[in-house]
């Protein structure tokens, strides 16, 4: 069987969801964000069973428990991967195993958006389910072996995450907590708080957008939360736009965000020229 070539036409006509993560440090309102999303069409996966920032929030929500629930629903939102063998998670055996359980896929068609909070404990999930499997115990001793569970922990979240990356039609917004810490230099240096290396590193490499909500300063002094969406900014924070249609500083508001990705593209020598980044807001370089 042939290859199909899809054409550029069919490409730019396919549904296309926004994947992205956004960082923040703990109690600027990373939560709360999802008051700015459509309530009929977001499912909101609520991992930290933290929601009373949300409180009064009318749309639905799934609680899963474990990591092998959240790899369900993953396969479930996503379909199966063709190229697994049958024992692998996301194959089609795997597919197969959820529908029995959860029914017809057809039943999320109504979401479009899918709101995951957090990272930072899907990961304690993972890692917990990681320690009792054959990679974290020595196979000459047989005891617990840390590598060999951190190891493991970053395959599964890799995994997982890229596969969400195949539900095309679908945004999805990963939240996690931003760490902020000093280096030798004295200089700030900002990380996921999440278990593990592997994920922190390669998280960035999968999704479309990275995002930190920060706390920044106006030439006026005041004090506004903003979403920084660009790698060159003047605060070292987290940061990657690959549609090329959002400015240094946004408003943080979720659905105008997708709405501003959504539109029209900048011309490409716009979006090659990384000279001087636009800002939407007048700020200074101090947070």
């Amino acid at each position: 069987m042939a290859f199909k070539i899809i054409t550029a036409d069919e490409r730019l006509a396919e549904k296309r969801g926004i994947k992205a993560v956004i960082f923040g440090k703990s109690g600027i309102g990373k939560t709360s964000l999802l008051w700015s999303l459509n309530e009929r069409s977001t499912l909101f996966v609520d991992l930290e069973a933290g929601d009373l920032a949300v409180e009064g929030w009318s749309g639905d929500t799934v609680r899963p428990r474990t990591w092998t629930e959240f790899r369900d629903f993953v396969v479930f939102l996503a379909g199966p991967n063709p190229a697994l063998r049958d024992d692998q998670p996301f194959s089609e055996a795997h597919y197969g195993h959820v529908l029995e359980r959860f029914g017809d896929p057809s039943a999320l068609a109504k979401y479009e958006t899918y709101f995951v909070d957090s990272i930072t404990v899907l990961s304690r999930l993972c890692f917990q389910w990681c320690k009792g499997q054959p990679q974290a115990f020595s196979e000459k001793t047989g005891k617990p072996d840390a590598r060999g569970a951190y190891g493991l922990l970053g395959s599964e979240l890799i995994t997982a995450l890229t596969h969400l990356q195949h539900a095309r039609g679908k945004n999805v917004f990963l939240v996690g907590i931003l760490d902020e810490k000093v280096d030798d230099y004295n200089r700030k240096v900002f990380s996921l708080q999440i278990d593990g290396s592997k994920t922190g590193l390669e998280l960035p490499g999968i999704v479309d957008e990275v995002i930190t909500l920060a706390e920044l300063k106006a030439e006026d002094g005041s004090l506004q939360r903003a979403f920084v969406c660009q790698t060159l900014n003047p605060w070292g924070y987290p940061a990657k736009d690959r549609s090329g249609r959002l400015d240094l500083v946004e408003e943080p508001h979720l659905g105008r965000l997708m709405a501003k990705i959504a539109g029209p593209a900048k011309p490409a020598p716009e979006r090659l020229d990384f000279s001087r980044p636009d800002a939407s807001l007048p700020l200074s370089s101090e947070h």
